[in-house]
């Protein structure tokens, strides 16, 4: 006789059916839905559509990473966002030096710094000729910014609230840092107007297609990591952080350890995010990076269900598609519509999205278990 299934396996059996599905769509059914030819079928799904859906399964990694260290290890970063602009800005500089010849002023150098007046190229920007570089930066960076960071915050026993604001006020830093012109990285006009991708138009219907389909196969293995994280014995200890910090370091173990550990990845996550987001939207500045996008993307993790990495995806492609539809009708209401959400998450239904489903299958499954027990009883009788 099987042992009836605990909550928890429940939800893990039930994520892992939702992951195999919604990955068969995202990387076979909607590619084909795009090479369709739109005079022939209804069901064409344009470049357009996909490229923008790429970018919203870019900001999903980004949310997992979120996720992983909100959700599962109970510390809430107002930051992400830096580390996301810093993966960016790695894959933009490499983009940038790729124009060449085709720039406005026909000029080896990036338009931005011939039109302030730059005369050679600075030193930090050369190792971005080469895409391994640029893709190895940017994801070591974030990291390494993280660590750094992150070091000193968990070493200092700084949680909860405090490091909240700590992160929000490093996401408010490095907007003024790269909003300057003396950084040399395109100031308030950030990075944009690329031409080519190794070889590629970025112009190019296929080379859209192909950054969609990668988008795809990264947040997958994203997701697989987060999982594999999560189901471990870090995982484990991660969960009983956030629970209690302080029975975690009575037992023996370094909370700060296992903090750090996550912190880093998650800033290794977003950098992944921030390097397939350019190539698909082609620009990035330094509003990108600053306090509200990431205060936007705990709402993201939130309205899709913390401790739930589905509901990370959900809630990060829900928003942002949200966001991209009522900004084409109705640009002045989407910050009140945003506001409104959060507030109604924390006071309505503060399990996100996931949670209310889970609550509803819960429901549906009570009802229906006399049902089932009656009609095992009268198959045992007959």
């Amino acid at each position: 006789m099987e042992e009836p299934l605990t909550p928890q396996s429940k939800v893990e059996r039930n994520e892992g059916t939702i992951f195999w599905v919604v990955g068969f769509v995202l990387l076979f059914v909607l590619p084909v839905l795009n090479v369709l030819p739109a005079e022939d079928s209804w069901l064409h799904l344009s470049d357009f559509a996909l490229n923008r859906f790429g970018k919203f399964l870019a900001f999903a990694i980004l949310a997992l990473g979120l996720d992983l260290i909100w959700g599962y290890a109970g510390i809430l970063s107002l930051g992400q966002g830096v580390f996301f602009g810093l993966g960016a800005y790695c894959m933009g500089m490499h983009l940038m030096l790729t124009i060449g010849s085709e720039s406005v002023y026909g000029s080896a150098l990036p338009d931005f710094m011939v039109w302030n007046q730059v005369t050679g190229l600075p030193f930090f920007w050369k190792p971005f000729y080469s895409f391994t570089a640029a893709v190895f930066a940017g994801l070591l960076v974030p990291a390494a910014f993280a660590l750094l960071f992150g070091f000193l915050a968990f070493r200092s026993r700084i949680r909860g609230v405090y490091f909240a604001i700590i992160t929000q006020a490093l996401a408010l830093m490095a907007w003024l840092v790269f909003n300057r012109n003396e950084t040399n990285l395109g100031g308030t006009n950030g990075l944009t107007d690329f031409k080519t991708i190794l070889g590629f138009r970025l112009s190019e219907p296929g080379t859209q297609l192909a950054l969609y389909v990668i988008t795809v196969l990264c947040l997958g293995g994203a997701y697989l990591l987060c999982r594999w994280i999560i189901v471990s014995r870090a995982g484990r200890v991660l969960i009983a952080i956030r629970d209690s910090e302080q029975r975690v370091l009575f037992s023996g173990y370094s909370p700060a350890n296992y903090k750090l550990f996550v912190f880093v990845v998650s800033a290794a996550l977003a950098g992944l995010a921030g390097i397939l987001y350019v190539p698909q939207v082609g620009i990035i500045t330094p509003a990108q990076m600053g306090v509200l996008p990431s205060l936007e993307m705990v709402i993201w993790v939130a309205v899709g269900g913390r401790a739930t990495l589905v509901g990370a995806i959900v809630g990060a492609v829900g928003v942002n598609l949200g966001r991209s539809l009522l900004t084409n009708h109705f640009p002045e209401l989407w910050p009140f519509f945003l506001g409104g959400l959060f507030v109604a998450v924390v006071l309505l239904f503060p399990d996100g999205v996931m949670g209310i489903t889970r609550k509803l299958s819960e429901k549906v499954a009570n009802r229906t278990a006399p049902l089932r027990k009656t009609s095992a009883v009268e198959e045992e009788q007959v």
